[in-house]
């Protein structure tokens, strides 16, 4: 029999499960699959014959489309050894004839989207030392041992500079700007947070040794140019 307190009791549970939050199910985000890359070329394997060791590149770690590569010439009208870098597109392009170019991928740091214009290329350097600037010292005192003043940092590992390094000057000054190696390999394409134009220590080298003294390196307009600042 239906009572009173039983309907009374009955409306109070009603409520309460009203009020109550429904159970709802745990959704887990699915983790995007890693992308699957093919092989890379022979030339990103191990180099043993530099004065310091030159790991190889690991598989998986660089997209195909930052892969060292010839291409079709968009700049038909500049002189063989003209460099022309794209800071937003992260390539890097150098020329070889009116109808072909090599494209290396890059990674750009703070000063790779601050200047632009046109330089020579002064003087190339096989395992350069790293002399950090007074002015990136004054942010990082802790760099000062490796100082112009104090000789810089000695070539090899753990050198941001990697295996070459390629100096601009613009009427006989220096830009500051380099192209140079010891890029890691997941960060070409992107923006990194210091230096100018990074490489892969394969790719550098491959690059210095076409690379024409005295030629032309025009560095496109950037758009992202802004809030950059920190040089090598």
């Amino acid at each position: 029999m239906l009572t009173r307190r039983t309907f009374a009791a009955l409306g109070v549970a009603a409520g309460l499960s009203a009020c109550a939050r429904p159970e709802t199910a745990i959704v887990t985000r699915a983790v995007p699959p890693q992308p699957q890359y093919p092989p890379l070329p022979d030339f990103y394997g191990a180099i043993t014959d530099e004065p310091y060791p030159v790991p190889a590149i690991p598989e998986g770690s660089i997209a195909p489309e930052y892969w060292r590569q010839e291409v079709e010439n968009r700049w038909p009208g500049h002189a063989r050894g003209t460099i022309i870098v794209d800071p937003d597109a992260a390539m890097l392009h150098f020329v070889e004839s009116p109808l072909q170019a090599t494209r290396y991928g890059v990674s750009v740091g703070a000063a790779g989207f601050s200047w632009e214009g046109t330089a020579r290329l002064q003087f190339c350097r096989q395992w350069p030392r790293w002399r950090v600037p007074d002015t990136m010292i004054a942010r990082q005192p802790e760099l000062e041992p490796y100082s112009v003043a104090n000789g810089g940092m000695d070539p090899g590992a753990g050198n941001p500079m990697g295996a070459r390094a390629l100096y601009l000057f613009q009427n006989g000054v220096d830009t500051l700007y380099r192209v140079h190696g010891d890029a890691s390999p997941r960060e070409l394409g992107r923006a990194v947070s210091s230096g100018c134009i990074r490489m892969l220590n394969q790719d550098v080298i491959h690059l210095h040794e076409r690379a024409v003294h005295g030629a032309s390196v025009i560095v496109l307009p950037s758009m992202k140019a802004e809030g950059f600042a920190e040089l090598y």
